[in-house]
């Protein structure tokens, strides 16, 4: 990861304690239903910053379900998605591997494996500072998702 990219366990700042928030509600519902200008309110700052944290820190990559509707009513409806096992969901995830993944994916699906407790931090950081486009080259989106792969695949048979 870059510097100015947020490590797995980063230090906490706003969008750290907003993402902290959300995922409590999470824990307790299942499901989180927010209104944007609500959560901007309690955590004093701009609805923007409440876009940027759910737009970069809950996404499918991520395993998370994110629903909008904008307006008077509008709200955000967040849910985790939830699989049977971790057999399934490390098999959904290796059969949604395209040819080719990005290094902002790749380190959601990291973070994902480490939040399920299939990677130590320590594993998940290594993976993502050697698998950036700089020691990839020029075929990095290709090698990443080769490597992606691999790794799911050694992860489930490590839980079997």
């Amino acid at each position: 990861m870059k510097t100015s990219e947020r490590s797995i366990m980063a230090s906490k700042n706003t969008s750290d304690s907003i993402e902290a928030y959300i995922k409590s509600l999470l824990a307790q519902a299942g499901i989180a239903e927010l209104k944007r200008s609500e959560l901007a309110d309690v955590f004093q700052v701009v609805p923007s910053q409440i876009n940027y944290v759910i737009k970069t820190r809950f996404t499918e990559s991520r395993g998370y379900i994110v629903e909008s509707k904008r307006g008077g009513g509008g709200y955000i409806r967040i849910g985790k998605i939830q699989f049977s096992d971790q057999h399934q969901m490390l098999k959904e995830l290796g059969a949604s591997i395209g040819e080719q993944i990005s290094q902002t994916v790749f380190c959601d699906i990291l973070q994902m494996l480490f939040e399920e407790k299939l990677l130590t931090n320590r594993e998940a950081e290594l993976l993502s500072v050697t698998t950036t486009d700089e020691v990839l080259g020029s075929e990095a989106h290709r090698l990443r998702a080769n490597i992606l792969r691999k790794i799911i695949q050694q992860v489930d048979r490590k839980g079997m």
